[in-house]
This record gives C-alpha cells, sequence and structure tokens, in this order.
C-alpha cells in the first residue's frame, strides 16, 4: 500500500466537496493506493497522471511509496488548467 499525501491545494479542494463526494474521492484514492486499480491516465502535455472518480478527477504524481495529491475538483470546471 502507498501513502497518499495531500498537497495544502488539495487538501482544501477535498474539505470544499459534499460529504459525499469527499467520502467518493476518498474512498477510490484508498483503491488506487491499495490496489493500483481505478481509471488513472497520464495527463498530456506534463507530468502527472489523474484519478477519475465520477464527476470529480484527482490530479496527482506517484511513485513506488507515495501518491501525492495535486489538485482535486470537478471536470466540469478549471480542473486541468488550474496547475
Amino acid at each position: 500500500m502507498r501513502t497518499i499525501v495531500f498537497t495544502h491545494a488539495a487538501a482544501k479542494d477535498l474539505d470544499a466537496l459534499p460529504n459525499e463526494a469527499r467520502d467518493d474521492v476518498l474512498r477510490g484514492l484508498d483503491l488506487h493506493a491499495m490496489t493500483g486499480r481505478g481509471d488513472v491516465k497520464a495527463l498530456a502535455g506534463r507530468t502527472g497522471s489523474r484519478l477519475r472518480i465520477g464527476r470529480y478527477r484527482v490530479l496527482f504524481d506517484e511513485d513506488s511509496r507515495t501518491i501525492l495529491a495535486i489538485h482535486v475538483g470537478k471536470r466540469e470546471t478549471t480542473t486541468y488548467r488550474r496547475n
């Protein structure tokens, strides 16, 4: 299992989500950290990956021991333009 670390901005993004969405995002991150499963794709034009959890996306970097969540947000917003 890998450790999940949130940047300050990602933690604020997560706190701003509705409770049900926050729980879904955390469950999705836990599943990816434990098993490597999930709808993950590499980002085009920059480093990092995205994890799709319903309408929400988690932009992150990872190595063999750590997942660093950089941004959490809805796909319909400026999720991919932000960072």
